[in-house]
C-alpha cells in the first residue's frame, strides 16, 4: 500500500471511529485466536504489526525522530500482542 492509500485508510478509520481502544483490544484478541487456530503464523502477525506501525507513524509528532518512534511503537506492539503490556489510550495528536 502506498503512502496516499495509507493516508486514505487512516482518514476513513478516524471517520468510522476505529481508533478506539475497544477496536484495538478486539484486534489483539482476534489475532491471538487466529494464531492459536493455526490460521496465522508469526510472519502474518509481523505484517499486521507493521501495518499498525505505519498507521501510527502517520500521527507521530513532527518533531520526533521517525525511526525511533517506529522502534518504540514496534516494541509496545510486541508487548501488547504478547499480553505483557496494558492497552491504554494514547492522547490524541494535534493535526
Amino acid at each position: 500500500m502506498d503512502e496516499r492509500e495509507e493516508k486514505r485508510l487512516h482518514d476513513s478509520m478516524r471517520i468510522v471511529g476505529l481508533r478506539a481502544t475497544v477496536t484495538a483490544v478486539g484486534l489483539l484478541k482476534l489475532t491471538g485466536e487466529l494464531v492459536r487456530a493455526g490460521v496465522l503464523d508469526d510472519e502474518a502477525v509481523g505484517r499486521i504489526k507493521q501495518a499498525m506501525v505505519k498507521e501510527l507513524s502517520l500521527t507521530r509528532p513532527p518533531s520526533s525522530d521517525k525511526a525511533e518512534f517506529e522502534r518504540s511503537m514496534r516494541h509496545r506492539l510486541d508487548g501488547l500482542f504478547a499480553g505483557s503490556e496494558k492497552l491504554e489510550p494514547v492522547p490524541p495528536v494535534a493535526e
